[in-house]
């Protein structure tokens, strides 16, 4: 049996999100989320803002930008830099005595999102 009095109370607290786009990737946040996205420039504990802004949303209600939301921003700390884990490649071409192995670790920056400013 499912037990469904979670759904019987008040209604769940809507909060304001976005998507933005930084390092070639887009990502979905909201305050006070942390996230790594691809390596930025810029020094740890200092505040940062991502403006393409592709989506602002609160609720049932939706901008959508044609391609970035006019106004809109969200405010993020960083918090630190790192190497995330090392990814192996190995080629091997059978009966030809040829290998190739190959270890790459991606820089990463970590931040947390502080505030959304969607206009």
């Amino acid at each position: 049996m499912y037990n469904f009095a979670f759904f019987q109370g008040s209604k769940p607290e809507i909060s304001m999100y976005a998507v933005v786009k930084t390092g070639g990737k887009q990502y979905r946040v909201s305050k006070g989320e942390k996230l790594r996205v691809e390596r930025l420039a810029a020094e740890v504990g200092s505040e940062l803002v991502l403006g393409e802004v592709l989506l602002v949303g609160e609720g049932q209600a939706l901008k959508v930008g044609t391609p970035m939301v006019k106004g809109a921003s969200v405010k993020a700390k960083v918090l630190r830099h790192g190497l995330a884990d090392k990814v192996v490649t190995f080629k091997m071409r059978r009966r030809k005595n040829s290998k190739r192995t190959r270890g790459h670790r991606q820089r990463y920056t970590e931040i947390e999102v502080t505030g959304i400013a969607g206009a």
